[in-house]
């Protein structure tokens, strides 16, 4: 008998975690496994790439009313009798708009959101709750299943969460699952109690697929004009990926001579911000926000240098695919960095400010010799991830 499991994410909105799960799911073996998902939020770019045999469950009406605008939420909670509802989205509301720290706010919420959301019937052999935070309080509180397992994609203490919060909830989980090394060694000293709880499996990536996609789109992306070089870096417009610190090493860049533009493809909160950083610097034909794009792998085929310019990561998805397609890359000094780039060897690691990633930058491009010796070491290296799928396979049985 197939063993039923359960992955539960907010949505499936562009952003590493979500595309790690489509991989994984793309990759596990339908005649062992049934597999349902449940989205707070049936939307984002990735729903078309669910393979066929998911099972896609219905949305819950109470929850996409608590999920509405405030005072169409509160009146539509309101008319149809759920007063005591429409009371938790006013404080859900209030704890969202006054207290500081988005992972704590998205913690402590929880607790209004969860009265929105009914227990699922189906009962599971496994749920998994694929990201950090409310994937994982749900599998928790709203799945009945014979084995939990929580999902931890970043590095755990960058995040400013609350550890009492998630204490009770890790105590109820049989596995809780990082993406790298380092990211469970900060997992395990921050919950030694749960020491052999924690393991890591990888980001399932695949070279066969990264260069098919890269190689769907033909003509040139960028528009290149002679003599520029293409920078490139993906990734969500949140504070996390150190977008603004891009900024200023672009105008450094440009103001040293160098002619190169750089692409952002990604979107987010912080997109107006980042728009009125470029003006001040006036960068605006040099620094590109191209929004999302549904396949960004010929962006990233084309691109001259790919960096990564965050300031704190779990394991970049992006990094990841980035050396797959052999290309120089240049990231900060975060504290999973080393887990992906050895710097010298198949990248260079910058200082986590705009002179040391502009100085990264100029040196990739002043010696173009450096830049093939890097991308040579990566077209020698093992890229391929996809026997990480095994490891879960030994977690959930079957």
């Amino acid at each position: 008998m197939k063993k039923k499991l359960l992955f539960v994410m907010p949505s499936l909105a562009a952003g590493g975690g979500e595309k790690s799960l489509v991989t994984m799911l793309s990759h596990i073996d339908f005649d062992r496994y049934e597999v349902d998902l449940f989205l707070f939020n049936r939307e984002g770019i990735f729903l078309d790439a669910l393979p066929k045999e998911v099972r896609l469950l219905d949305s819950q009406s109470l929850f996409d009313a608590f999920m509405l605008p405030l005072f169409r939420s509160v009146r539509t909670l309101w008319a149809s009798g759920h007063i005591g509802l429409a009371y938790s989205r006013l404080r859900y509301t209030l704890r969202n708009r006054y207290r500081s720290g988005s992972s704590v706010t998205e913690q402590h919420s929880w607790k209004y959101m969860s009265r929105a959301m009914d227990t699922l019937e189906q009962k599971y052999d496994v749920a998994i709750g694929f990201l950090e935070k409310s994937s994982t309080y749900f599998c928790v509180d709203k799945v009945r299943a014979d084995k939990r397992i929580g999902w931890i994609h970043i590095d755990y203490d960058k995040l400013e969460m609350d550890p009492k919060f998630d204490k009770p909830y890790f105590g109820k989980l049989d596995h809780i699952i990082t993406v790298s090394e380092e990211c469970e060694d900060i997992l395990k000293r921050r919950f030694p109690e749960y020491d052999r709880k924690i393991s890591t499996i990888y980001n399932i990536v695949s070279p066969t697929i990264i260069n098919r996609l890269g190689e769907q789109q033909a003509g040139d992306v960028y528009g290149r004009q002679a003599g520029e070089t293409i920078l490139l870096t993906i990734g969500r417009l949140h504070a996390q990926k150190g977008l603004p610190l891009a900024v200023e090493a672009c105008a450094t860049l440009v103001a040293n001579g160098y002619n190169i533009r750089w692409f952002i493809i990604g979107e987010g909160e912080e997109r107006e911000a980042l728009q009125e950083l470029i003006r001040k610097h006036g960068m605006e034909e040099r620094f590109i926000l191209l929004g999302l794009r549904a396949n960004p792998y010929p962006y990233t085929r084309q691109c001259d240098i790919y960096v990564q310019p965050s300031r704190f990561e779990g394991k970049s998805i992006a990094i990841d695919e980035a050396k797959i397609m052999h290309k120089p890359i240049v990231v900060t000094n975060f504290s999973t960095a080393k887990d992906q780039i050895r710097d010298g060897a198949n990248g260079l690691i910058a200082s986590m400010d705009s002179e040391g990633v502009a100085t990264a930058i100029a040196r990739l491009i002043d010696e173009p010799a450096l830049a093939g010796r890097l991308a040579k070491e990566l077209s020698e290296e093992k890229l391929g991830t996809e026997e990480e799928i095994h490891k879960l396979y030994k977690l959930v049985g079957g």
